[in-house]
Protein backbone atom coordinates (compact mmCIF):
# COMPACT_ATOMS: atom_id res chain seq x y z
CA UNK A 1 0.00 0.00 0.00
CA UNK A 2 2.46 2.66 -1.17
CA UNK A 3 0.05 5.62 -1.24
CA UNK A 4 -2.59 6.27 1.43
CA UNK A 5 -4.90 9.13 2.38
CA UNK A 6 -5.90 10.58 5.72
CA UNK A 7 -6.07 13.58 8.03
CA UNK A 8 -3.84 14.33 10.99
CA UNK A 9 -5.03 16.19 14.09
CA UNK A 10 -8.00 17.46 12.08
CA UNK A 11 -5.78 18.72 9.25
CA UNK A 12 -4.87 17.42 5.80
CA UNK A 13 -1.35 18.92 5.72
CA UNK A 14 0.62 15.72 6.14
CA UNK A 15 3.95 17.26 5.17
CA UNK A 16 3.54 19.97 7.80
CA UNK A 17 2.95 17.58 10.69
CA UNK A 18 5.19 14.64 9.71
CA UNK A 19 8.97 14.72 9.16
CA UNK A 20 10.61 11.99 7.09
CA UNK A 21 14.37 11.90 7.74
CA UNK A 22 16.49 9.03 6.41
CA UNK A 23 14.70 5.87 7.55
CA UNK A 24 12.96 7.59 10.47
CA UNK A 25 9.56 9.28 10.62
CA UNK A 26 8.97 11.79 13.39
CA UNK A 27 5.30 12.28 14.25
CA UNK A 28 3.24 14.16 16.86
CA UNK A 29 2.79 12.14 20.07
CA UNK A 30 -0.99 12.50 20.01
CA UNK A 31 -1.89 10.99 16.63
CA UNK A 32 -4.50 8.24 16.68
CA UNK A 33 -3.42 4.60 16.53
CA UNK A 34 -5.29 3.79 13.24
CA UNK A 35 -3.54 6.70 11.48
CA UNK A 36 -0.18 5.69 12.92
CA UNK A 37 -0.67 2.14 11.64
CA UNK A 38 -1.69 3.43 8.21
CA UNK A 39 1.41 5.63 7.99
CA UNK A 40 3.68 2.83 9.16
CA UNK A 41 2.27 0.42 6.59
CA UNK A 42 2.72 2.91 3.75
CA UNK A 43 6.04 4.54 4.54
CA UNK A 44 7.77 1.49 6.09
CA UNK A 45 9.88 3.64 8.41
CA UNK A 46 10.84 3.66 12.07
CA UNK A 47 8.26 5.87 13.78
CA UNK A 48 9.12 8.04 16.75
CA UNK A 49 6.90 10.56 18.56
CA UNK A 50 8.25 14.02 19.37
CA UNK A 51 7.20 17.64 19.56
CA UNK A 52 9.66 20.46 18.89
CA UNK A 53 9.50 23.18 21.48
CA UNK A 54 5.98 21.96 22.21
CA UNK A 55 4.89 22.25 18.57
CA UNK A 56 3.42 19.40 16.52
CA UNK A 57 4.40 21.03 13.19
CA UNK A 58 7.32 18.66 12.76
CA UNK A 59 7.44 18.80 8.98
CA UNK A 60 7.90 22.57 9.14
CA UNK A 61 10.55 22.42 11.86
CA UNK A 62 12.71 19.39 10.93
CA UNK A 63 14.54 18.42 7.74
CA UNK A 64 17.43 16.12 6.96
CA UNK A 65 18.78 12.92 5.51
CA UNK A 66 20.42 9.83 7.01
CA UNK A 67 23.54 11.82 7.92
CA UNK A 68 22.12 14.78 9.83
CA UNK A 69 19.01 16.61 10.99
CA UNK A 70 18.38 20.36 10.84
CA UNK A 71 15.94 21.62 13.46
CA UNK A 72 14.47 24.98 14.42
CA UNK A 73 15.95 26.79 17.39
CA UNK A 74 12.69 26.50 19.32
CA UNK A 75 13.81 22.93 20.06
CA UNK A 76 14.45 22.36 23.75
CA UNK A 77 17.68 20.73 25.02
CA UNK A 78 15.63 17.59 25.56
CA UNK A 79 14.38 17.70 21.96
CA UNK A 80 17.92 18.09 20.66
CA UNK A 81 19.21 15.25 22.84
CA UNK A 82 16.48 12.99 21.45
CA UNK A 83 17.26 13.91 17.83
CA UNK A 84 20.99 13.43 18.43
CA UNK A 85 20.30 9.78 19.20
CA UNK A 86 19.52 9.34 15.49
CA UNK A 87 22.22 11.47 13.82
CA UNK A 88 24.13 14.73 13.98
CA UNK A 89 21.92 17.77 14.60
CA UNK A 90 22.22 21.33 13.29
CA UNK A 91 20.15 24.02 15.02
CA UNK A 92 18.96 26.69 12.61
CA UNK A 93 18.68 30.04 14.30
CA UNK A 94 17.08 33.50 14.06
CA UNK A 95 14.67 34.26 11.21
CA UNK A 96 15.63 31.16 9.19
CA UNK A 97 14.82 28.50 11.75
CA UNK A 98 11.85 26.69 10.16
CA UNK A 99 14.07 23.97 8.71
CA UNK A 100 11.29 21.96 7.09
CA UNK A 101 9.98 25.01 5.24
CA UNK A 102 13.42 26.07 4.05
CA UNK A 103 15.12 22.78 3.09
CA UNK A 104 14.31 19.83 0.84
CA UNK A 105 16.63 16.88 1.45
CA UNK A 106 17.34 13.45 0.08
CA UNK A 107 20.42 11.23 0.11
CA UNK A 108 21.81 12.99 -2.98
CA UNK A 109 21.51 16.67 -2.11
CA UNK A 110 19.69 19.54 -0.44
CA UNK A 111 17.63 22.32 -1.99
CA UNK A 112 17.73 25.36 0.28
CA UNK A 113 15.78 28.58 0.43
CA UNK A 114 17.74 31.68 -0.60
CA UNK A 115 16.84 32.98 2.87
CA UNK A 116 19.43 30.64 4.41
CA UNK A 117 22.76 32.51 4.76
CA UNK A 118 25.93 31.25 3.10
CA UNK A 119 27.55 30.07 6.32
CA UNK A 120 24.39 28.09 7.08
CA UNK A 121 24.53 26.43 3.66
CA UNK A 122 28.15 25.45 4.25
CA UNK A 123 27.34 23.85 7.61
CA UNK A 124 24.37 21.95 6.15
CA UNK A 125 26.50 20.64 3.27
CA UNK A 126 29.19 19.50 5.69
CA UNK A 127 26.98 17.64 8.16
CA UNK A 128 24.57 16.16 5.60
CA UNK A 129 27.52 15.20 3.36
CA UNK A 130 25.85 16.30 0.13
CA UNK A 131 25.80 19.28 -2.19
CA UNK A 132 23.47 22.12 -1.24
CA UNK A 133 21.97 24.50 -3.80
CA UNK A 134 19.94 27.62 -2.96
CA UNK A 135 16.96 28.36 -5.19
CA UNK A 136 13.43 29.61 -5.11
CA UNK A 137 10.57 27.41 -6.29
CA UNK A 138 7.90 29.18 -8.35
CA UNK A 139 9.68 32.36 -7.27
CA UNK A 140 9.01 31.69 -3.57
CA UNK A 141 11.43 31.15 -0.68
CA UNK A 142 9.49 28.50 1.28
CA UNK A 143 10.86 25.65 -0.80
CA UNK A 144 10.02 22.96 1.75
CA UNK A 145 6.32 23.71 1.37
CA UNK A 146 6.50 23.64 -2.42
CA UNK A 147 8.56 20.50 -3.04
CA UNK A 148 8.34 16.90 -1.86
CA UNK A 149 11.17 14.49 -2.64
CA UNK A 150 12.57 11.06 -1.92
CA UNK A 151 15.53 9.24 -3.49
CA UNK A 152 13.42 8.17 -6.49
CA UNK A 153 11.78 11.41 -7.59
CA UNK A 154 10.49 14.84 -6.76
CA UNK A 155 7.16 16.65 -7.16
CA UNK A 156 7.19 20.42 -7.60
CA UNK A 157 4.79 23.38 -7.46
CA UNK A 158 3.22 23.67 -10.95
CA UNK A 159 4.58 27.20 -11.50
CA UNK A 160 8.23 26.20 -11.12
CA UNK A 161 10.53 27.79 -13.71
CA UNK A 162 12.80 25.92 -16.12
CA UNK A 163 15.90 27.17 -14.29
CA UNK A 164 14.51 26.03 -10.93
CA UNK A 165 13.73 22.60 -12.40
CA UNK A 166 17.31 22.23 -13.61
CA UNK A 167 18.73 23.16 -10.20
CA UNK A 168 16.46 20.66 -8.47
CA UNK A 169 17.27 17.90 -10.93
CA UNK A 170 21.02 18.42 -10.70
CA UNK A 171 21.09 18.75 -6.90
CA UNK A 172 18.67 16.03 -5.83
CA UNK A 173 19.71 13.66 -8.61
CA UNK A 174 16.17 12.73 -9.66
CA UNK A 175 13.80 13.70 -12.45
CA UNK A 176 11.29 16.38 -11.36
CA UNK A 177 7.60 16.44 -12.17
CA UNK A 178 4.96 19.03 -11.32
CA UNK A 179 1.63 18.40 -9.63
CA UNK A 180 -0.83 19.28 -6.90
CA UNK A 181 -2.35 17.70 -3.80
CA UNK A 182 -5.56 18.00 -1.81
CA UNK A 183 -7.86 18.97 -4.67
CA UNK A 184 -5.62 21.49 -6.41
CA UNK A 185 -3.19 22.81 -3.80
CA UNK A 186 0.24 23.59 -5.25
CA UNK A 187 1.77 23.31 -1.76
CA UNK A 188 2.89 19.74 -2.34
CA UNK A 189 5.60 19.80 0.33
CA UNK A 190 3.08 20.82 2.97
CA UNK A 191 0.46 18.34 1.77
CA UNK A 192 2.53 15.17 1.29
CA UNK A 193 4.88 13.16 3.46
CA UNK A 194 6.84 10.44 1.69
CA UNK A 195 9.57 7.84 1.94
CA UNK A 196 11.16 5.68 -0.74
CA UNK A 197 8.41 3.12 -0.15
CA UNK A 198 5.22 5.18 0.05
CA UNK A 199 3.47 8.45 0.76
CA UNK A 200 0.57 9.77 2.78
CA UNK A 201 -1.60 12.63 1.51
CA UNK A 202 -4.67 14.52 2.63
CA UNK A 203 -8.10 12.93 2.23
CA UNK A 204 -9.26 15.49 -0.37
CA UNK A 205 -6.60 14.44 -2.87
CA UNK A 206 -8.13 13.38 -6.19
CA UNK A 207 -7.49 10.29 -8.30
CA UNK A 208 -5.49 12.13 -10.99
CA UNK A 209 -3.41 13.80 -8.26
CA UNK A 210 -2.72 10.42 -6.65
CA UNK A 211 -1.56 9.00 -9.96
CA UNK A 212 0.76 11.94 -10.52
CA UNK A 213 2.22 11.70 -7.00
CA UNK A 214 2.86 7.96 -7.42
CA UNK A 215 4.54 8.53 -10.76
CA UNK A 216 6.66 11.49 -9.60
CA UNK A 217 7.94 9.73 -6.46
CA UNK A 218 8.57 6.38 -8.10
CA UNK A 219 5.98 4.55 -6.05
CA UNK A 220 4.32 2.60 -8.86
Amino acid sequence: MPLVMGNILGNDQMGTFLASVGNVLFHPPSIEKPLKEKIETSLEMEMHPISIGGSNLLGALIAGNSNAIAVADIATPEDIDFLTSFSDVVVMESSVNASGNLLVCNENGVIASPAVPLDGLEIIAEVMRVNVAPTTIAGQDIVGSLVVANDKGVLLHPDVTDLEVEIVKKTLGVNPMVGTVGFGSPMVGAGICCSNSGAIVGSETTGPELNRIEDALGLI
